[in-house]
């Protein structure tokens, strides 16, 4: 069982995400029945049957145990976690339609049993299961969340971010508008600045390919600055014309053909990255990742370096 260490203590039920089976409210239980269909060949399925054998803990137990984690008793808590390991599978199948494999969702799950284990009170009388249900779940929504995300945040700043859009959602309902940066500094006791970046933090990134205007024949690419000439540049000085000619002769077909019109090569004008994909028939992009490839080949020494000692 693949564990990860995690230093963040912040427990919030506000910010936990229920699953995503509408039928799964009830309190999940260690001892719950897991289908049969679980109990594949695989390594799922080895994994089940390596946990099942660990026996269930009575309330008796779990307060015994507690007590003995208190006093940092090893043997307690693996006790403690291995009973538990159930009820962990049975929480992270309700997220399977997520795409994630249920294997990864289990290992998230299993974080925060750790957690719970750790932080578990038995002097407030709640069930191990009833208080380990909320950290499991929030583990596993961690974890779908990270894999979500083209950019994964730390852990503090993706706390931090659902702090602030709870607080953002209160302050409007109470405002009956649209809360202004500052105000959502006071509420949140932040600074605007430090909002300002969060709220930047939140943002899903954009892709080159976005169309921009009515017309939408324009990308956000075509206004990112591209330093592609400079490179072509460089491998100019580099190699020289001659040698350019040569190395050029050495590349795959498509690769140089997208650099001669890239760069006005064949005598007729540069072509755009939007209309040499037209004529290949790729996306501006893909044309893009070719132009990149080709270059870097032609920068490499195993073509700059053999032509300059032919010249």
């Amino acid at each position: 069982m693949a564990m990860r260490s995690d230093d963040d203590d912040v427990f919030d039920e506000d910010e936990i995400i229920e699953p995503l089976d509408p039928d799964e409210d009830e309190d999940e239980q260690p001892d719950a029945a897991l289908p049969d269909e679980l109990y594949t060949s695989d390594a799922l399925g080895t994994y089940l049957r390596e946990i099942g054998r660990h026996p269930l803990l009575t309330a008796a137990d779990e307060v015994a145990l507690a007590k003995r984690i208190e006093k940092s008793d090893e043997d307690a808590t693996v006790r403690m976690v291995c009973a538990n390991l159930r009820l962990v599978v049975s929480i992270a199948r309700r997220y399977r339609s997520t795409g994630i494999p249920l294997l990864d969702l289990i290992q998230e799950g299993n974080l925060g049993l750790l957690r719970a284990v750790e932080k578990f009170d038995w002097r407030k009388g709640f069930k191990f299961s009833t208080y380990a249900t909320w950290w499991i779940r929030q583990a596993i929504q961690r974890g779908i969340a990270d894999r979500g995300r083209t950019v994964r945040l730390p852990v503090h700043i993706h706390e931090q971010l659902v702090r602030l859009r709870r607080e953002r959602r209160e302050l409007e309902a109470t405002l009956g508008r649209e809360a202004t940066p500052d105000e959502l500094a006071r509420a949140a006791g932040l600074s605007t600045a430090r909002v300002l970046q969060l709220q930047g933090a939140g943002l899903a990134p954009l892709s080159l390919e976005t169309p921009v205007g009515e017309s939408g024949d324009t990308t956000i690419g075509d206004f990112v600055s591209d330093n592609k000439d400079e490179l072509f540049t460089d491998v100019m000085r580099t190699v020289g014309r001659m040698e350019l000619e040569r190395a050029l002769s050495s590349l795959p077909e498509r690769e140089r053909m997208i650099l001669a019109l890239r760069f006005g090569l064949t005598g007729e004008e540069p072509m755009t990255l939007e209309r040499i994909g037209e004529r290949f028939g790729l996306t501006r992009e893909r044309i893009r990742q070719l132009e990149a490839k080709a270059l870097a080949k032609l920068r490499h020494p195993s073509r700059s370096g053999a032509l300059l000692t032919q010249s």
